[in-house]
């Protein structure tokens, strides 16, 4: 008997995709034995602001599949472009020198639209391997620079900048921590601009001050010759939707280039108009040294990310290699034509297709929802700028008491607003992040937080949780 084919798992025949999903498929982010128990949420088809499930149930999606169908569901031109460059040519290699006229263009785009210190792009498959090539082309360029001893990397608490090997240990979030022996020895951080919990109060000057200070101080420890970058979303999304004050991010930029670190902003989250620019770093005119993006780059319909670096860094890494030696560091799937040709026609939509103009029109209305749920019994903070928002809830708003981890507020949360009709992203520490999609409708908005309010009522309702108010 073949041994590879006695050790394969015996099929099983008339299992429902749940089943099948059980057996086979590892989703990310999640017990393996929870998942078992519990099975997948499988959905079928979407279109505009809503998905619908397997059963037929259509919801209203309030967090763009995972902050990223900026443009909504179902939009046909990115579609017919799609079907066109598969046709034509479905992949080209960035390798040897070839590339692709997608690629090229898509690169020239976003070049125009970034921030003016930005003036080279390399192209990734998603977020986390965007932050990951940006820690090589740092630790590249100072080697090239004959500074060598420039290793060290700073990143905020309740930061998020991605899950692969090296971009987990820039997360300071738990979950990404566990069992995978990161941090590494090089990866250091410095509390979170979090004014609802600061230790300094809630004054931006003050909580400005503090992350100056913070990071000083942590430079200092690690001696300034032997520090590289600094990474920071400009809005911390995974670690509960931070919004720092305004002033924070050109305060961190300036005090990175008095102390010879480079600044690098993660806009995998806050890109392509989320927080109502087309980059977060627009509010404070912020040019960081490199910028990594991904999610609304192609709005969720194929993979693909970036890292966009300053001529500065590009030219470093340049001359300090000999012409005819590679820089080496690629991906098989760099610039696909197909994503970049989706990325192309996405960002067409932003601009010349109204979406971008669209999501400024909705913000008002965005925050009016967010500042309309501040009196609910649950609801300690809200928070938000464009249409990144959150809800964070508490036992007692005056001491501002988390929920006991046991109740399990996050479970009941997604289940209540599942059953609602409204899908939003329910944190550990019992906060509900939002991220419409910016062709949202005023209506639609104005239904987004009616089912919310619904459903912190219908968790209220629940005899464990009202006796757990102060």
């Amino acid at each position: 008997m073949d041994t590879m084919t006695s050790q394969r798992p015996m099929l099983k025949r008339n299992r429902s995709l749940v089943d099948v999903d059980r057996d086979y498929l590892i989703h990310p982010v999640t017990s393996f034995r929870g998942h078992e128990a519990r099975g997948a949420t499988l959905l079928r088809s979407g279109r505009g602001m809503y998905v619908t499930d397997m059963d037929g149930r259509e919801l209203l999606d309030a967090f763009a599949g995972l902050w990223c169908v900026n443009v909504g569901y179902g939009q046909e031109s990115i579609a017919e472009v799609a079907a066109e460059q598969i046709r034509r040519l479905p992949y080209a290699t960035g390798y040897f020198h070839f590339g692709s006229e997608p690629a090229v263009r898509l690169a020239q785009r976003l070049v125009e639209l970034a921030p003016p210190s930005l003036t080279h792009v390399y192209f990734t498959l998603g977020g986390s391997d965007a932050v990951d090539s940006a820690i090589r082309y740092v630790i590249h360029y100072f080697n090239a620079l004959g500074k060598p001893e420039k290793k060290q990397f700073i990143a905020l608490e309740r930061g998020y900048h991605g899950s692969s090997a090296m971009s987990s240990g820039l997360t300071a979030l738990a979950n990404f921590h566990r069992n995978f022996d990161v941090p590494l020895r090089w990866q250091h951080h410095i509390p979170s601009p979090y004014p609802y919990r600061s230790p300094v109060g809630s004054d931006p000057a003050a909580v400005i001050a503090q992350s100056v200070a913070d990071l000083r101080a942590k430079v200092a420890e690690l001696g300034a010759d032997t520090v590289a970058a600094f990474f920071c979303e400009p809005i911390q999304g995974s670690g509960g939707v931070i919004v720092p004050p305004k002033g924070w991010l050109k305060a961190m930029r300036d005090t990175c280039a008095e102390l010879g670190i480079l600044f690098v902003a993660d806009e995998v989250i806050t890109g392509f108009g989320r927080t109502s620019p087309m980059f977060a770093c627009e509010h404070e005119d912020v040019s960081p040294d490199l910028m990594t993006v991904a999610k609304g780059l192609t709005a969720g319909y194929a993979p693909m990310g970036a890292v966009l670096m300053s001529d500065a860094v590009y030219q470093g890494i340049a001359d300090g290699a000999a012409p005819d030696l590679p820089i080496g560091h690629g991906y098989t799937y760099s610039g696909h034509p197909v994503s970049a040709a989706i990325g192309l026609e996405v960002l067409r939509l932003y601009t010349e297709g109204g979406i971008l103009a669209n999501g400024q029109h909705v913000a008002g209305r965005f925050k009016a929802g967010l500042d309309g749920l501040a009196d609910h019994p649950l609801v300690g903070d809200v928070r938000g700028q464009g249409l990144l928002g959150a809800i964070e809830l508490v036992t007692d708003k005056t001491s501002k008491t988390r929920f006991d981890a046991a109740l399990k507020i996050p479970d009941r949360l997604f289940a209540e607003g599942y059953h609602n009709g409204v899908i939003f992203r329910a944190f550990g520490d019992g906060i509900l992040g939002l991220a419409p999609a910016l062709c949202c409708t005023e209506d639609e908005m104005d239904l987004i937080f009616a089912r919310i309010r619904r459903t912190l009522d219908g968790i209220l309702d629940q005899p464990d949780v009202r006796a757990a108010l102060s």
